[in-house]
Formats: C-alpha cells, structure tokens, sequence
C-alpha cells in the first residue's frame, strides 16, 4: 500500500493538460508545443516533428509536435498550441484538453505510392485532399505530396481527379442563375491586374461575376492584395452572396469563402517552395472557379522570356490540359495567349496596382495604355459569352461602359459594399525610403525581366508592405540616354531597401539595346 509520501513522490502520469494559446502565427499548420520536462512527452514517447492528436470540449485536432525547454512558452502541465491549432481546436485557454499520439492520415499510403512515381487513382486523391483540407497532414508531408506531382507530372487524368476532390473539399456555390462569368490569369506578369476592371466592367454590362482571388503565392501582389488597398477582402460567405446579388460582382479573397480549401493548405508549402507546376496549377485554379460556382470562364495565359509560359508550344500544351479537365467539370472555357514579354501598368506592388487600376477606371490620361486594352480585351470576350451578344462586339461594348463611366460607378458600389478604405490614388501614400535605377547606355529597351522586377518589389517589402513595390518610367520599346530612369523602388524599413538595392546592383532587370533586338510577341486575337 502506498503512503501519502510514496504516491506524491510517484504520481500517476495523466494526458489531461492546460490548452495555452501560443502567439505564433504557423500559417494554416496545426503545431503544438509540449515542455521536454512534461511527464505525458515522457510517457507517451514522443519526438519532436511526431503527429499528435489533441482532444477538447468534444472537438479533436491532428498537430505537429514541438518540443520545448522554456516554461515561459509552455508549462509542464499544459499543451501549447498554435495560432491555427487554438483556433480550429475552439478550446478556450486553460481548458483540459487530452493528448496522444495519432494515427497516420488514412491516405498516407497513396501518398507514399505518388511519392514513388505512381498513377493515383480517383479514390486516391480523393483521400489525399480530404486529409489535407482537414489539416491531417504535416507541412512535411504536404511538401512531399507537393514535390511527388511537380516531379512526376500529372497525367491529364489525374489532374482532373485532383480538381474534382479539391472541388469536393469544400463549400459549392450555386448561384441558381444560367450564365456566372470569371476571368483568370496564370500569373508570373507583375502589375497584371486586369481583374479589377474586367470585374466593374462585366457587371456594369448585367454579368454575374463573383471574383474569389488569391493572395501573392511568388508574386509582389495578388488580386486580393491589391483590392484590399480599396476594400475589405475577408467576407464571410453570406454576406459575400448578398453584395454579389447586389452588384452582380465583387473581388474578394477565396479563402474566407471555404472554396477549394485544400487548395489554400497547398498554396502554404507552394509558396515558399516556389512550385507552381502545371497539374497543380490546373487543379488550384478551375476548382476555385467551380467552387465560386462560375460557368463561364476567360483564362488569360500570358507568353514571354520571362513569364511562366516561354513558348507556344507550352502554351497550347498548358491549354489542351485546361480544356480537357474544363470541360470534364462542364465548365465552358475560353483560353487566351497573351503578351507576356514585360510587366502589364507601371505600378508593382498593391498600393501601385490600386493606383494604375483606378487611373484606368477615371480614365485618366496617366492611365496605362497596355493595362487598359488588355482588361477591355479580357472583359469583351466574357461580354461575348451573353447568348444577346454578337462575337466580335463585346470589346466594342467594354469600352463603351469604361469610356462613360459606368465601370467606375460599379466600382465603386462594390468597394463601399464590401467595405470601403481610405486610398487617394492621385497622391497614393508610398513607401518613405526610396532610390532609382536609371541607364547605364543609350538605346532602347529591349527586354524587363519579368522575375527580376517582382524579386526587386517582394525585396523591397511587397505585399506585406503594402506601400512598398517598384514604379516603372519606362517599357519595351523606349529609347533611353544615360541616367534616364528606368523605374523607381519605395520600401518602408531601412532593411528592405537595403536588399532591393543590392538585387538591383545584380541585375537591374532591363537590357538596353537595338530596336530590331526586342524579341517577338506571340498572341492571339
């Protein structure tokens, strides 16, 4: 029998710990932190990376387990979690909550047989999205599955099973109406934000386009950047509806709608990775469409030295897979190769995006040309897929609605509607630090590095900084003298100019040379 002495000395080893939220933002990683010292990390035999599950309040979550030896993070009596894991979790801190070790995700063998180079079957990938949209898996594994499909390219049936399961992950919208446009462009073109007038302008013509953009994967902006500079982004899915049966459109940010949610998991280990391969792409970008319940889609594929796509041919390959999996999911698509030789406007970065977008919009003879022809193009073939409207008309009627307008005045109905920030896009606030590049040569230009420039601007703080990013003087096409400039960088902390200012000493991104050098342009009409 054990004396009171005895049973204080040795006592019962329990799973029942503390929840303590942990302020580290894991980014859409469910990771929990246990002391070295606690007695359930000794029982139990964990390891740091091993996959727990924590169990509280009826609700049960799957988390990588970190180990830690600072009890100002996390006491031996409690279990630390992540900014994500507290909140899907939805246990208040200081609440009992169970710790054990977790089973692998039920997909793990499929994923070990991609990983070796297999042919995944429907049922497959069906399991894989289920368990990354429920947060099943580890950033490890995710990076594994990432790289398995980049290495060994999808099969164009196996893109369409990933696509259907990432639509299947996640909330449907059916907006109970015959013809839902949208307009998406690959990216890899800085400045290219021909959405936030495509949108205005279909709208204003009577289409119903409810736009769900990404943030900046590799890129100094993303849609959904650039539009929060003017409004709200994150709306909730009902009120989202509610200003898209309003206004007949809006541009708001898709991961705050439940769309294609494994979707936006795959973007958190893509993103650093720089991956973006073309199964993937497919799959991320038609299940958003589907998802946000689109039945026509324009799909803009840009061709350039430096974009993502650099040949015809990869074009076309790129689009027969779009078309083959469009059309397997009953989506009506129509795909066109664009310029992708230089940066689309002058602004790069989403204060400087914002800016470009609203000068076109006010028509304003600042307003750069080439942004403006290529959302009027865009907008006139979503026009064209009105039954009312004959082909070849609509780019006519999307200048007209720019030209008097009418895009500007849904525009800005659909700001105010989502929520409306103060931005004067005559004197934009950009960021204080600042330095530019100028030619070293006469001669025109002849070539911008499309990867340079978006490096120069994410160095000098964009997105995050949403003032940051890289102002361009000059484009293809341009004759220089020495010293003219070329573009200006606006950075807000001292470091960041610093990095954009070497990158630039590296390469500045332009190739000045002989007119007849600048390389061909491949596009359709």
């Amino acid at each position: 029998m054990l004396t009171p002495d005895t049973a204080q000395a040795k006592p019962l080893v329990t799973s029942s710990l503390a929840v303590r939220r942990v302020a580290i933002d894991t980014y859409r990683e469910n990771v929990a932190y246990l002391h070295r010292d606690c007695e359930v990390y000794r029982a139990e035999g964990f390891q740091a990376l091993s996959k727990v599950e924590i169990r509280a309040n009826g609700r049960h979550i799957l988390a990588t387990l970190n180990v830690v030896d600072d009890e100002t993070i996390v006491g031996c009596r409690e279990i630390g979690l992540s900014e994500d894991a507290f909140v899907q979790l939805g246990a208040s801190a200081g609440h009992a909550a169970s710790v054990s070790q977790a089973e692998p995700a039920a997909s793990i063998d499929a994923l070990h047989r991609k990983i070796a180079g297999e042919r995944l079957s429907r049922k497959d990938f069906g399991g894989i999205v289920h368990d990354i949209a429920e947060r099943h898996y580890s950033k490890i594994e995710l990076t594994a599955f990432v790289v398995a499909t980049n290495r060994d390219e999808l099969d164009r049936e196996e893109v369409y099973f990933l696509t259907e399961a990432m639509v299947e992950s996640g909330r449907r919208h059916d907006w109970h109406e015959r013809l839902v446009v949208d307009k998406h462009c690959i990216g890899g073109i800085p400045g290219n934000r021909t959405s936030m007038l495509v949108v205005p302008i279909v709208a204003a013509h009577g289409l119903l386009c409810p736009k769900t953009s990404s943030r900046a994967i590799t890129s100094p902006a993303g849609t959904a950047d650039t539009m929060e500079v003017l409004a709200n982004v994150e709306l909730p899915f009902d009120r989202l509806a509610e200003i898209v049966r309003e206004h007949r459109g809006c541009l708001a940010w898709g991961g705050a709608g439940n769309l294609s949610p494994a979707d936006d998991v795959l973007i958190s280990v893509e993103r650093p990775l720089g991956v973006d391969s073309p199964g993937q792409m497919v799959a991320s970008i038609l299940s958003k469409k589907i998802a946000a319940g689109s039945s026509h889609l324009v799909l803009d594929i840009p061709i350039g030295p430096s974009a993502k796509v650099r040949s015809m041919p990869d074009a076309q390959h790129l689009r027969r897979l779009f078309e083959y999996v469009a059309s397997r999911l009953h989506l009506s698509l129509d795909v066109l190769i664009t310029d992708g030789r230089q940066p689309i406007g002058q602004g790069i970065g989403p204060v400087l995006e914002a800016r470009d977008v609203m000068r076109v919009l006010e028509n304003d003879p600042r307003a750069p040309v080439d942004l403006r022809q290529k959302c009027l193009r865009l907008a006139g073939r979503l026009i064209e897929c009105s039954p009312d409207v004959r082909g070849g008309d609509g780019f006519a009627i999307a200048r007209d609605i720019l030209d008097s307008g009418r895009a500007l005045n849904k525009m800005n109905a659909i700001i105010a509607a989502q929520g409306s920030k103060r931005f004067d896009h005559n004197q934009p606030t950009l960021g204080r630090l600042t330095f530019e590049v100028r030619a070293t040569q006469a001669g025109v230009v002849v070539g911008i590095d499309n990867l340079q420039v978006a490096r120069i601007a994410r160095l000098a703080g964009a997105p995050k900084v949403i003032s940051a990013g890289v102002d361009l003087l000059r484009k293809l096409g341009d004759a220089v003298a020495p010293s003219d400039i070329l573009y200006r960088v606006h950075a807000e902390f001292p470091s960041d100019i610093e990095f954009a200012r070497q990158a630039c000493a590296r390469s500045n991104a332009y190739t000045i040379g002989l007119a007849e050098e600048i390389p061909q342009m491949f596009v359709e009409f």
